[in-house]
């Protein structure tokens, strides 16, 4: 059977026929790779066979090559290098070939895939002609190559990394882009490819954009293409507006008040998605200026200059984005993925709040008074929508006044309005008040004990409104609990119960299961419960079996549609959570532990039944929740272990859900504090599987730094019995040090993780030293002694620690000195760490770094004469 035929099979209606084909294609793909690969290029390349067959093979040849999966991933680009060259030549020229096709789904596809094949090769030096050949395209005549060709020069960029492409290239890829968006072209489409290839490729423009001609130039043609009579190119130009600012902050001053015109020009009379990438446009300068006040203060010192374009825009902005709030659309609140101009301008107002404080408020009022009592839904709504917005940001000397006049007003319309929008925004702009201006750190709060009862009265009478409003009802209930947090007695002490039975009664509404209500309600019980004061417990304890009861309900063997199981899962999920909340509370304090520990023995069979339920989610919940029941009932959390033990293990080997296995390894560090050396029996299984984690590829990185600090937690627990694994672990972290003290971080994200990982195993080091301190085996650890000098001084010479790391490392230093005694002092004394590391962290600024520091300093002293 020929190739296209099985394409179109694999399309097919009737899922015989559909499995049948699959089948044919994956056979052929395993037996003979290089001849799949071929044929599939050439289908996609024969402008004889139906497009249907034809995009499908340029799909698979796409999938062929990349994964969303890393490890995956590398596998395939490995695959792909190790092909016979004459093979990888025919299927490229395919690819190029197809570029010149009058399909238009053709060519797409095939501008996909020249772009991944370029992103493995061009990092190996691979291909170099690829650029140079794609450029002479753009002088054809037929626009329709032109076309092609821009927007496989955009995917390029998209997928490699600048550093790939050498100068001379950029700068022909951006003449080659510029020019066709330029206004003298005739074709749309070429035009519209040119803009958005501009988009993917303003990364590697460094050098142009620090050249005055060349970025005036640039600038020029994207502020025109914002003009064109093309909303799919006026779109695409205002999406790389949207970029610059945020890759070329630094750059715009002199461009500032144009784009001003031509953001306000679009808000006001441009079609939507135009007019929301025009606000997005000013969010993003907003996120760029909030991001350096907040690292560098209103300090002149900053990389980065703040140059206070909002503020300056201010009087201009401020209008502009109000008008927006007047442009709701009717079912925005039942709408869960709404995203329209009135909520872009909200969103907008609320960052510009952020950025320049008080400035915004006598800007805002006059229009909120206005708004707020007119007869007109939209009015009023833009109003209550646009103080929300407004409340992060300002001093509360600046707010509270204002809140004060304004609260009476907002509790009357949350019960009163004729409308649900503006119910719906009145209860989420309380939710905002009680965030922010309300709580023990404020010297002044909104809430009072006289209008404490009042607020509750209608926030609990709004929980019976209709799902969306009720919802917002339980979140403003969410933070006026929140604001008691600290304090010694909480006005809502009195009123707990009824509270508690007005969330359960929403959490069993019919419509429950709308605008997310169920879930917000559990989150407000679960925040009630959590900052509820001592004398509270008695009713806390009252809640328990309830909430068990509820969960046993779930577990009661009923057949299921896949719908309703979704449901159940989820509701399992919110009972676990809720149970654990009331475990750490009710086994936070001694007094209130007696009235729990009835319970645990029908809590533990609850839980080992969820497990039986095998669904990652559920498991997620019921695993934070034994962790705090372990902590809670500490030694005697023995006796479960026989039961749990196999559900503890699953966890540790499930890599496909790899947030269940981090969490797992959590609830390891929470047994070892619990049982302390009564969890040794099962040492030898946790190890093994801890171990076999550490040195798989197939798991998530993310879960590799807590393993590495669970080492400490058992090193820790059991003592010098860790002894028979010193020889496994020491080598593996030894191993790790090395790689991630001298991890040359491209980007933020992977420094963090670097330092996630250094210091995971600077926790290892620390629970073994500890473990092994004041006993005849830490003599074991001299070997391993040097090592962990070096790995401090490695880290010290590289200066991108973070404080976290900073102040385990210095621990670990200590920790060294105090577990090996005199034994040390010979090493210390060589180490460059020990003094000028030390010297460091006890002139830092933060106070628990110079607390560990100080420590350290102790246990060094008394081996080793500083």
């Amino acid at each position: 059977m020929e190739v296209t035929q099985i394409l179109l099979n694999a399309q097919a209606v009737d899922a015989t026929v559909r499995k049948h084909a699959e089948e044919s294609l994956k056979q052929f793909q395993e037996q003979n790779l290089p001849a799949f690969l071929l044929s599939l290029s050439n289908e996609l390349a024969n402008n004889e066979k139906p497009v249907d067959s034809r995009k499908l093979a340029g799909l698979i040849l796409k999938n062929a090559l990349d994964a969303k999966e890393q490890l995956r991933k590398a596998e395939l680009v490995q695959r792909w290098l190790s092909l016979d060259v004459t093979i990888k030549s025919q299927v490229k020229s395919c690819l190029l070939h197809t570029l010149s096709s009058p399909v238009p789904d053709a060519r797409s596809t095939a501008s996909q895939v020249i772009a991944k094949i370029a992103g493995i090769e061009l990092p190996q030096k691979q291909w170099t002609e690829l650029i140079a050949s794609l450029l002479s395209n753009i002088h054809q005549l037929q626009s329709h190559v032109k076309q092609a060709t821009l927007e496989t020069l955009g995917y390029i960029c998209e997928e490699v990394s600048p550093q790939v492409v050498d100068q001379d290239q950029v700068n022909k890829i951006l003449t080659a882009v510029v020019q066709g968006m330029n206004a003298s072209e005739g074709s749309t489409d070429v035009r519209v490819a040119a803009t958005r290839a501009l988009y993917n490729a303003l990364g590697f423009a460094q050098t142009n954009f620090s050249n005055d001609m060349e970025r005036d130039y640039i600038m020029r043609v994207v502020c025109e293409a914002t003009l064109s009579p093309v909303e799919k190119i006026r779109q695409a130009a205002f999406e790389c507006l949207v970029a610059i600012s945020s890759t070329y902050y630094d750059k715009l001053a002199s461009y500032m008040q144009d784009i001003f015109n031509i953001t306000a020009k679009a808000v006001r009379e441009d079609e939507e998605p135009v007019a929301l990438q025009a606000i997005e446009f000013w969010s993003s300068i907003c996120d760029e200026e909030i991001d350096i006040l907040d690292e560098y203060g209103y300090s002149a010192d900053s990389e980065v200059p703040c140059y206070y374009f909002i503020k300056q825009a201010l009087p201009a902005l401020v209008p502009m984005l109000l008008e927006t709030l007047l442009k709701q659309e009717e079912d925005q609140d039942q709408d869960e993925g709404a995203w329209n101009l009135a909520m872009a301008g909200g969103t907008c107002l609320g960052l510009v709040t952020r950025t320049v404080g008080d400035d915004i408020v006598p800007l805002v009022m006059p229009f909120i008074q206005e708004n707020i009592t007119k007869p007109d839904w939209r009015q009023r709504e833009a109003a209550t929508y646009a103080f929300g917005s407004i409340l992060e940001g300002p001093s509360s000397d600046k707010l509270i006044p204002v809140v004060d006049t304004a609260l009476n007003f907002m509790l009357t319309a949350l019960t009163e309005d004729p409308n649900n929008h503006v119910k719906d925004t009145t209860a989420w702009t309380l939710g905002r008040i009680f965030e922010f201006l309300h709580g023990s750190m404020l010297e002044v709060s909104v809430i009072t004990h006289v209008n404490c009862q009042q607020i509750l009265t209608v926030l609990l009478q709004s929980m019976k409104d209709v799902p969306n409003v009720a919802e917002k009802a339980c979140g403003a209930l969410y933070f006026l609990a929140q604001g008691y947090e600290d304090s010694s007695g909480s006005p809502l002490s009195p009123f707990f119960q009824e509270i508690i039975q007005s969330l359960l009664n929403v959490t069993h509404r019919d419509d429950a299961g709308e605008s997310r209500l169920r879930t917000a309600a559990y989150e407000t019980l679960n925040e009630v419960v959590r900052t509820s004061t001592d004398e509270i417990a008695p009713i806390v304890t009252q809640l328990l079996p309830v909430i068990m009861m509820e969960l046993h309900k779930t577990l009661e063997g009923q057949k299921l549609s896949s719908d309703e199981r979704e449901k159940q899962n989820e509701l399992q999920g919110l009972l676990c959570g809720c149970l654990q909340v009331i475990i750490q509370k009710l086994g936070a304090s001694e007094t209130t532990k007696y009235g729990f520990m009835q319970y645990v023995d029908q809590i533990m069979e609850l839980f080992l039944r969820v497990f039986a339920c095998r669904n990652a989610t559920v498991h997620e919940e019921a695993m934070l929740a034994i962790g705090a029941l372990a902590y809670a009932v500490g030694g005697n959390f023995i006796k479960y272990m026989q039961g749990f033990y196999p559900y503890l293990e699953m966890g540790l080997q499930n890599f496909q859900e790899y947030q269940v296995c981090a969490i797992t390894v959590g609830v390891v560090g929470d047994l070892c504090r619990a049982l302390e050396d009564k969890i040794l029996p099962i040492c030898d299984g946790i190890m093994t599987q801890l171990l076999k984690n550490l040195s798989s590829s197939q798991l998530h990185r993310s879960v590799k730094p807590p393993i590495f600090s669970c080492l400490g937690d058992i090193a820790l627990a059991i003592g010098e019995n860790f002894e028979k694994y010193l020889i496994y672990a020491m080598p593996m972290l030894q191993s790790a040090a090395e790689l991630s003290s001298h991890t040359v971080a491209t980007d933020d994200e992977m420094l963090e993780y670097a330092n996630q990982l250094r210091n995971g195993i600077l926790e290892a080091y620390s629970g073994i030293l500890q473990g092994f301190k004041n006993c005849p085996k830490s003599q074991l650890l001299m070997p391993y002694a040097p090592h962990i000098l070096q790995f401090i001084d490695a880290l010290y010479n590289e200066k991108d620690m973070d404080d976290v790391v900073m102040k385990t490392a210095v621990g670990v230093l200590g920790d060294l000195a105090d577990t090996l005694g005199s034994h040390a002092s010979t090493l210390m004394n060589q180490s460059v760490a020990s003094k000028e590391f030390l010297e460091e962290c006890l002139s830092s600024d933060d106070p628990s770094i110079k607390e560990s520091a100080e420590w350290a300093k102790m246990a060094i002293s008394r081996v080793v004469s500083l």
